[in-house]
């Protein structure tokens, strides 16, 4: 005769803890879950409001007339379809984070962006009641910070099966929209010192003249 093995139900091996701290950790992975959903609606909320400012002009937006001939004034050109960039980056970005759907692209379409927007308030400082990059790098670093940590439980993307939310998605993302915004940011830098240079050159010359 074989020895006879004796089977206990797995609860009766835990230790009495166990089940304490097993419920403490679900709660707080609840409470991880919540507080980046309201994060998640929030700043996703702020970016789609703005690009629809600049598409629609709603919300007291100049649309893409108004918002082309401001992006064209501050260096980025043609202004149109900067300002159509913009806006698909901010409106489809802030959207998709607050669904949290395709979060490392939508995080950083929106850092993007928003970098971009950093990059015509910096001569100003930092803080926003100057004119500052304050507002435009909070949300940036915020959609980036999203796009990284991803956007937990209750989101699309954990409902789908996190089939746009790979890990390999992260630094693709990332890799793709630093390198378009550093085309961008550089042309507009080129552009802005070549007006300068001409703007010097013209005064020169009109002093020659006197």
């Amino acid at each position: 005769m074989g020895t006879r093995r004796e089977v206990f139900p797995l609860f009766l091996l835990s230790a009495p803890g166990d089940d304490v701290r097993h419920v403490r950790h679900v709660r707080h992975n609840h409470r991880g879950d919540l507080g980046l959903l309201l994060l998640r609606l929030g700043t996703g909320g702020v970016l789609a409001a703005h690009g629809a400012q600049k598409l629609f002009g709603w919300f007291g937006g100049h649309g893409l007339e108004g918002t082309g001939q401001f992006m064209e004034s501050v260096g980025y050109a043609p202004g149109k379809a900067s300002a159509t960039a913009a806006g698909l980056a901010e409106t489809g970005g802030g959207v998709l984070l607050a669904l949290g759907l395709a979060t490392p692209a939508a995080g950083a379409a929106a850092a993007g962006a928003m970098a971009g927007a950093a990059a015509v308030h910096t001569p100003n400082g930092f803080f926003n009641q100057g004119g500052g990059y304050e507002y435009a790098a909070t949300l940036g670093l915020t959609a980036a910070g999203l796009a990284v940590t991803g956007p937990g439980r209750f989101s699309l993307d954990h409902a789908l099966g996190h089939t746009v939310n790979r890990g390999w998605m992260i630094p693709a993302a990332f890799a793709a929209t630093a390198a378009g915004t550093a085309l961008i940011v550089g042309a507009r830098a080129r552009r802005l010192r070549k007006a300068k240079e001409g703007e010097q050159d013209a005064l020169f010359e009109e002093e020659s003249m006197e």
